[in-house]
């Protein structure tokens, strides 16, 4: 007893230290401590001693913690007997002790919903235990307020919790959790809180009593759980899309023909105080939301009409609205009104006329003050962009009176942003322009609803553009002008060129007319009119918004009106003739191109800008000002090249995009004309002679001699980008091997922990061996030693590397990627794309005692051993790199894998086992077709044993079915992982898992056979007949091969099967038994 009173005492001061502290070593120690707590065989009583004695509500809150720990534990579950003690222990803990911390509460709470989620199928004496949860908080409901709080709160807490996937979990297992839920239960909780929530409106409230008010929060946030759910498994969620459809079951339909349900929410939002009205107005979003077949076409008119009613309610009486969550939720309800409601049923409502005129007056004042809450400014930007988009198919004889209020919202956006901009610099406020997003989003929504009404639209923006643009050349000219005064100006205009491009975009062409293009002629001169006057002053001052401004409306304009689809003929070009004297498209992209010469010679320190300027180059190769950047591509006339005043190397990526664009624009005329090829690569041949001749000296600038290496390295690898023929790469490797491979070695050798320079280096040698468009494959014939000596190059460097980044030691967890795995990824890829290049015949290296291939492959195996299992999932770009170079080495050089150490073997299988189960589908693929290679060389070499007269077999192949003879459990492992993804989950690879699975069954048929009688006999006694006929009908016609055309008919019987099965399981619940992995009596091969 006193250890006991001991160990509690020494938790109690753990829990103290871990929640109060202040010092960050006594914290960690802590929590390092209450880790291992956790983890120990005791910690299930110790929980409860720390409920029962404990003395401080952190010691409450780690014993509810670590009881959901060990009901969620996927390995050594907890009996069902435990957890039915601990679920009803909970409740009566809480019915005891209603006054309880709030976060212990909750965090109790959380234990049940978890046990209750995770138990919903577990059966006792035929009854489903834990489903009974309205019965489980009756007894709550009907004693004091703060119980009442506590039971609302469960079933709260249980609805989410349902609702959430559990990547510990299954996704098909919650599914079939949340559909059970849905369909026996969540109808009924619905039901109860909008009895209560009705109650609670019938009495008059005292929501300054604290449990009150805590009560009807507690029944409004269990009301928006419920219509919150996700119905259907389509796991949306608020930042997927905000204007989704809510799919109520039929079986609720009740419930919405009932006006009084709909009538209850907008009651209560008039009746209760703002801090709890935006959860009524969360419920009224929802409600909005209902799909449109739960209604006939009658229905529907009526359920709206009550909708618009309670909208135009609220309108009319705007005083909660100044509470900023109540009106971001209006918001979002005003913008459900379009997403799920058609214009041409929106015209039919009665009070139609008056509430477009409301939310239109509510519109126009919600733009006007820009500051008060910019991020719901979106949710009425779409109601007007689908209102406007819908006026040309509306049907309906009333009228919608959009063409009165449209202008009127297009004007309010312009109007305040242009406002906006001195209020923003006079204050010091963030400025909207910085965020690109939002910026974006609300310019697409605008483009819609400015072509509406087009004329007023542009009017309006020659007028403002014509008085800025004015006022901003008289500012330049004045000598006293202040700097304030030219900001202001130039805030506006970028303002200005966001929209006119924003608006040029909206142009959809089967509605648009000759006298509209030459509206868009007009405002496509004034921005060109005045990109000529801030190009002629970037060598004193440059204003970088508005420059990324231009660049938004070119790339609107290139859109629009040029290409072949744009006919040539088009108002807009007549008027830029009369104007500016740019009579077609081509005249125009010299201008672009002009513009993207500046921008790179004024701007090149300015990342944003240079990126944006590089992102797009077509239709360019004839004109004179590309032929320039062909020829002067040096840090002379384009800075972001110098490496002398780059901020850090990482700055150096935009000049990969700049060599792709150039390589591919070179590449339009080069042909074979090595001299011109020659010319181009000479800034980069002085660049690898400075580097030659720094490594050739004992000490050089270090500093320099990186930025050199990387940036050369970087404009290199768009270069070998861009060269995807065969004449124009050859003259490329010809150019680098071998005078300048070993500048790239040496570079390796120097500098292996320094990822800036080794990142770019690795990269470039992965491009240069990366079979793009065949252009090795066709380069390197059969003549050829070309491909034999690009792969020498590639293993030098990949052992070269590997070698070294092992002898960093322990590196941080949060550095490891960068130091580290970044690397080492970028050389599986690099293996990967040679060993499957198919320009190199691997077999000669063992042939003439050629180690590459050996050092390569060896390299590979030390560097994924230094790797930790969960690593290899946790980083998408190393698992993705890892699998694909595994399948090749299963593919074409199994004979390697036969022949390793049986931990490497066994390694590499548990990889594949775990990668089999990834979220990625292109890892699944990739394990798949790896083991279905592992598992057909197993099943070949098996067979050539059993057979008279063999040839004897080669060593690693007899070792190889040794070390699987001894570890059977692998093998059988990923079968019934297979088959329990095929049967039980969302199965988006089907064909991929078919291939392994037929050689995995016939390895293992005795194996196989107890797991389908697993899998039959815990099937209900009625269904086991079926799912047994289900099996037998999958190896129906299968013989005892792997030849592809019996893999194709097992492929074929294994859909059926899989639909089958689907069919006879939608009632029933149950599992692959997960106690076969575990079998070790089984014999393999049997």
């Amino acid at each position: 007893m006193a250890d006991h009173v001991q160990s509690l005492a020494q938790l109690e001061i753990l829990c103290k230290q871990l929640y109060e502290t202040t010092d960050t070593t006594t914290r960690l120690q802590a929590e390092k401590a209450l880790v291992e707590f956790t983890n120990s065989p005791d910690c299930l009583s110790k929980c409860q001693l720390l409920l029962e004695s404990g003395s401080s509500s952190y010691s409450q809150l780690l014993a509810a913690t670590c009881l959901s720990k060990l009901v969620s534990r996927t390995s050594n579950p907890l009996p069902l007997e435990q957890r039915i003690d601990i679920r009803n222990y909970v409740l009566n803990y809480l019915a005891t002790r209603p006054k309880l911390a709030a976060f212990v509460t909750q965090a109790l709470i959380q234990l049940y919903a978890r046990i209750t989620k995770l138990g919903w199928f577990d059966c006792q004496k035929e009854d489903y235990i834990f489903r009974n949860v309205i019965v489980d908080v009756t007894r709550f409901l009907q004693d004091s307020v703060e119980h009442c709080i506590i039971g609302v709160t469960i079933l709260s807490q249980l609805t989410n919790e349902i609702n959430q996937a559990d990547s510990t979990h299954p996704l098909t297992k919650h599914r079939k959790i949340a559909s059970s839920f849905r369909d026996s239960s969540l109808f009924d909780i619905f039901t109860l809180s909008c009895n209560l929530l009705k109650q609670a409106s019938g009495k008059n409230l005292n929501l300054n009593d604290e449990s009150q008010h805590g009560l009807l929060m507690q029944l409004l946030k269990l009301a928006h759980n419920c219509l919150n759910f996700d119905f259907i498994g389509t796991s949306t969620d608020e930042s997927s899309d905000d204007l989704c459809t809510v799919q109520i079951p039929t079986s609720w339909r009740s419930a919405f023909l009932d006006s009084s349900t709909l009538q209850l929410f907008f009651d209560l939002y008039h009746s209760i105080p703002p801090s709890l009205s935006p959860l009524v107005l969360s419920c009224l979003v929802q409600i909005a939301s209902v799909r449109r077949s739960l209604f006939n076409n009658a229905e529907r008119a009526k359920f709206l009409s009550h909708l618009v009613d309670g909208v135009k309610r609220i309108l009319e009486n705007p005083q909660s609205l100044s509470d900023l969550n109540n009106y971001h939720e209006f918001c979002r309800l005003l913008a459900r009104l379009k997403s799920n409601y058609q214009l041409g049923e929106l015209v039919k409502v009665e009070n139609y006329p008056e509430v477009i005129r409301l939310i239109a007056n509510f519109t126009v004042t919600s733009l006007q003050h820009w500051e008060f809450a910019p991020n719901s400014v979106h949710y009425l930007l779409s109601l007007w962009q689908r209102l406007a988009a819908s006026v040309p198919y509306v049907k309906a004889t009333e009228p919608h009176m959009l063409e009165t209020y449209t202008p009127e919202v297009t004007k309010a956006y312009i109007t305040s942003r242009l406002e906006s901009v001195h209020i923003i610099l006079r204050d010091g406020l963030e400025d909207p322009l910085d965020d690109a997003g939002l910026v974006q989003q609300q310019l697409d929504q605008l483009s819609t609803i400015g072509r509406c009404e087009y004329e007023k639209t542009c009017a309006l923006l020659v007028q403002l553009f014509d008085q800025s643009a004015q006022s901003y050349q008289e500012l330049l000219q004045s000598t006293n002008s202040s700097t304030m005064d030219i900001a202001v100006q130039e805030g506006r205009l970028t303002w200005l060129v966001y929209i006119i491009g924003a608006v040029i975009g909206g142009r959809v062409s089967f509605a648009s007319t000759d006298e509209q293009d030459a509206m868009d002629g007009e405002l496509v001169c004034r921005v060109l009119q005045l990109m000529n006057l801030t190009d002629s002053r970037l060598a004193q001052a440059g204003n970088e918004k508005l420059e990324l401004a231009m660049l938004s409306f070119f790339e609107q304009f290139r859109k629009i009106y040029i290409g072949d689809q744009v006919q040539k003929s088009s108002k807009l070009y007549r008027r830029l003739s009369e104007v500016l004297g740019l009579n077609d498209e081509t005249m125009v992209l010299s201008v672009f191109i002009g513009k993207i010469i500046t921008n790179l010679k004024y701007w090149g320190q300015c990342e944003p800008i240079t990126s944006k300027t590089l992102h797009s180059v077509r239709k360019l190769v004839k004109l004179s000002a590309v032929q320039f950047m062909l020829n002067n591509h040096t840090s002379e006339h384009f800075s972001f090249l110098g490496v002398n005043n780059q901020a850090n190397l990482s700055d150096m990526r935009c000049r990969t995009t700049f060599y792709t664009a150039l390589g591919r624009l070179l590449m339009v005329d080069l042909g074979e004309d090595e001299d011109q090829f020659e010319q181009f690569m000479l800034p980069l041949t002085a660049a690898f002679e400075a580097i030659a001749q720094m490594f050739s000296t004992n000490t050089f600038n270090e500093q320099e001699a990186k930025r050199t290496l990387v940036g050369l390295v970087r404009d290199l690898r768009g270069i070998a980008f861009a060269f995807n023929a065969k004449t124009s790469f050859m003259m490329l490797f010809d150019w680098i091997y071998p005078s300048y491979m070993p500048i790239l070695q040496r570079a390796i050798e120097l500098w292996y922990h320094v990822p800036a320079c080794t990142t770019p280096v690795l990269k470039l040698m992965a491009e240069l061996v990366h079979n793009r468009s065949q252009r090795l494959q066709f380069d390197f014939d059969v003549s050829s030693p070309n491909g034999i000596l690009l792969f020498r190059e590639t293993s030098k460097m990949i052992t070269t590397y590997g070698n070294r980044i092992l002898t960093l030691g322990e590196v941080p967890k949060d550095q490891v990627y960068a130091l580290k795995l970044k690397g080492i990824s970028i050389c599986f890829s690099m293996l990967k794309a040679v060993l499957s290049g198919n320009y190199v015949n691997f077999g000669v290296f063992r042939l003439y005692g050629d180690d590459a291939l050996d050092n390569a492959l060896q390299t590979f195996i030390k560097l994924l051993l230094s790797i930790p299992h969960s690593d290899l999932l946790d980083y998408p770009k190393l698992s993705q790199s890892y699998y694909s170079l595994l399948e090749v080495l299963t593919q074409d050089h199994m004979n390697f894998i036969a022949s390793l150490e049986p931990h490497v073997v066994m390694y590499i299988l548990s990889s594949i086992s775990e990668g089999l189960t990834a979220l990625d589908t292109m890892v699944c693929t990739g394990c798949c077709s790896s083991l279905d290679h592992i598992v057909t060389y197993l099943f070949k070499q098996l067979s050539r044993s059993t057979k008279k007269r063999a040839a004897p077999m080669a060593q690693e192949s007899d070792r190889f079915l040794h070390i699987m003879q001894q570890h059977p459990e692998m093998i059988q492992q990923m079968l019934s992982t297979v088959l329990n993804i095929i049967i039980f989950e969302d199965c988006r690879n089907q064909w991929s898992m078919s291939r392994p699975l037929l050689g995995l069954i016939l390895l293992n048929e005795k194996y196989f056979a107890d797991l389908r009688n697993s899998i039959v006999n815990s099937q209900p006694p009625e269904k086991q007949q079926a799912m047994h006929l289900c099996f037998e009908n999958l190896m129906e016609g299968i013989e005892r091969n792997l030849l592809t055309k019996n893999r194709d008919r097992f492929t074929q019987n294994l859909s059926v099967f899989r639909r089958e099965v689907n069919d006879s399981m939608k009632n029933s619940t149950y599992g692959v038994n997960k106690t076969h992995k575990e079998k070790k009596s089984v014999h393999f091969f049997s």
